[in-house]
């Protein structure tokens, strides 16, 4: 015979398992889905096609603080694969900031990220000042509206009446017209 009852609490688990067939199924009735299964719910939602365009000769003007600040051209556009994202292709923008003469930009390909007000240019991006005679050229140039910052990840060139410019990369500012540039720079004259 059993001394304490502490010792008898192996006794539970065992009594558990023995009464199965009782108890459980009231619990499979208890825990199983109601409504039945649908099928449909399981499938990938599609998307509407209302979400989707392709425009040809687009314009797009972006303002700060109610001043118009770019206007961006494009051959066409097109939904990109996120949301709020457009596709360009044959892009032609200028900036028109605050007391600045225009610049005028250039790419084969673009991306505008309209939550993040990021313009993304690619592929033999120009971009030129036409009343001092300077032109920059690259294959990738990110634009971030917010911060008013244009950096260009890889390989830049610079060409003015006065130098030409090589270097691996460069960030320039718009606010302070600072530039930073960083990898090799080489400049001849």
């Amino acid at each position: 015979m059993l001394r304490s009852p502490r010792n008898a609490l192996w006794l539970l688990p065992l009594l558990l398992l023995l009464g199965t067939p009782l108890w459980l199924p009231s619990v499979n009735r208890f825990l199983a889905p109601r409504g039945g299964y649908d099928p449909r719910f399981a499938e990938p939602v599609k998307s509407s096609p209302i979400q989707n365009f392709i425009m040809d000769e687009v314009s797009i003007t972006l303002t700060s603080k109610g001043q118009e600040e770019w206007q961006i051209d494009a051959r066409q556009a097109y939904t990109g694969a996120q949301d709020n994202e457009i596709e360009l292709i044959g892009v032609n923008a200028m900036y028109i900031g605050k007391q600045r003469p225009p610049t005028n930009i250039e790419s084969k390909r673009g991306r505008y990220l309209v939550a993040a007000r990021e313009l993304v240019l690619m592929d033999n991006v120009r971009i030129s000042k036409p009343t001092q005679k300077e032109e920059l050229r690259t294959d990738l140039l990110h634009y971030y509206d917010a911060t008013k910052m244009a950096v260009c990840p890889g390989d830049v060139e610079i060409i003015t009446q006065d130098f030409h410019l090589n270097a691996g990369s460069m960030t320039y500012d718009l606010s302070t017209n600072g530039y930073d540039f960083g990898g090799r720079v080489h400049i001849r004259q």
